[in-house]
């Protein structure tokens, strides 16, 4: 097994050099922009993986179980470790290869899988929808020229969505978690404004925030502006006597703050009296500009909250939304809500497939007729 990387100025060129080198057998790894210092090289960097000529020697040790040198038990473990990864991507080169011979085979096909990945959603995911509307093109007797609406379509049959206004699904409480600087107090206010003043609701607004100096004053300062309530709670277990003293309110929004790392292990109180209350619905906050590595990681660190959806802010601060659509079909988690400016409530709306799928295809120019016209119906 061995890995290669192509540098060229799209990811469907790279792709052909690929294939002309490796063959058809080679899997798709990883795609993603190149950095500064190797612009010159390309715009991507496209990682293949193809089986090597010959297998790897076997590793052994003479004399049996007894005399072996210090440290060659660990050794052996690492080798057997690298022997079953070694033998896992071999397997996934077995099941990938054939599809990725077949979307480089097709023009068309392997101009949708670039758009995808050009929006950085994840390969692999790019790969499985290209093959799925390849399937229905050949089941169906699809003129290829729609691609677009197909692609639109499918994207919006995997997206898991839950716009549900607050207190629908029969819990009175929202809290908001996520990293710093992702946009969850401006997000809570126009949450409140929109569903509490907005429907004229009896509303409470509760800060977490209360580890820095000064961080519940815009939160205190906008409920003032706004006629809410608020208070701020100083300990994770006041947030059961705090709701319970907020019985009398239809909502409650609950601020936290932002976390980082080593924040996060220190907060396991505050994660538990969240995740485990029965009338709290917790949903987590990203950016959109973030990395989509960052975003997988934050999900996966912020899983101690339990969150339950997905909200994603600063869409005005990006131009690729992949990422978007990656952590909800790969994580189940639906999206509830986008926010992509700071205007109170007019920024905030709630998510649909038609403009998450809209905003990762908007540069397939040849698609877009269709994708408004399939996503409407």
């Amino acid at each position: 097994m061995k890995l290669k990387s192509y540098f060229a100025a799209t990811v469907e060129s790279a792709m052909n050099l690929a294939s002309l080198e490796l063959g058809p057998d080679a899997m798709l790894v990883s795609t993603r922009r190149t950095g500064e210092d190797a612009r010159h090289m390309g715009e991507y960097e496209v990682v293949f993986a193809a089986s090597a000529s010959q297998e790897p020697r076997s590793l052994g040790f003479a004399g049996g179980s007894h005399g072996k040198a210090p440290g060659m038990d660990k050794l052996s473990d690492e080798v057997a470790g690298l022997k079953r990864e070694m033998e896992r991507l071999a397997s996934a080169l077995a099941r990938s290869s054939a599809g990725v011979a077949k979307i480089m085979a097709n023009a068309d096909l392997a101009e949708a899988f670039a758009r995808l990945v050009d929006a950085e959603m994840d390969a692999d995911l790019a790969q499985d929808i290209v093959l799925r509307v390849s399937s229905q093109i050949e089941t169906a007797h699809v003129p290829r020229t729609d691609w677009g609406a197909l692609i639109a379509s499918e994207l919006s049959r995997l997206l898991p969505l839950d716009s549900r206004p607050p207190g629908a699904n029969g819990k009175s409480a929202i809290a908001l978690v996520g990293p710093p600087g992702a946009g969850k107090t401006a997000t809570l206010v126009k949450l409140a404004v929109l569903y509490g003043l907005g429907t004229r609701r009896p509303s409470q607004i509760l800060s977490l925030d209360t580890r820095r100096v000064a961080a519940t004053e815009p939160l205190r300062s906008y409920a003032s502006i706004t006629g809410l309530a608020f208070r701020a709670i100083e300990t994770p277990r006041a947030v059961f006597q705090a709701l319970e003293e907020c019985r009398s309110r239809e909502l409650v929004f609950i601020d936290t703050p932002g976390l980082s790392c080593a924040e996060l292990e220190e907060s396991a109180d505050l994660a538990k009296a969240i995740a485990r209350h029965d009338a709290i619905e917790t949903h987590l906050v990203l950016s959109a500009s973030m990395k989509p590595a960052d975003m997988k990681r934050m999900v996966q660190q912020y899983e101690i909250f339990s969150p339950a959806k997905l909200i994603f802010t600063h869409l005005d601060e990006t131009e690729t939304f992949g990422p978007l659509l990656n952590l909800p079909v790969r994580t189940g988690k639906p999206v509830s809500f986008l926010s992509r400016g700071q205007q109170i409530p007019e920024d905030l709306e709630s998510a649909d497939a038609r403009t998450l799928v809209e905003l990762v295809l908007k540069e397939n120019q040849q698609g877009e007729d269709e994708l408004r016209s399939t996503a409407a119906a």
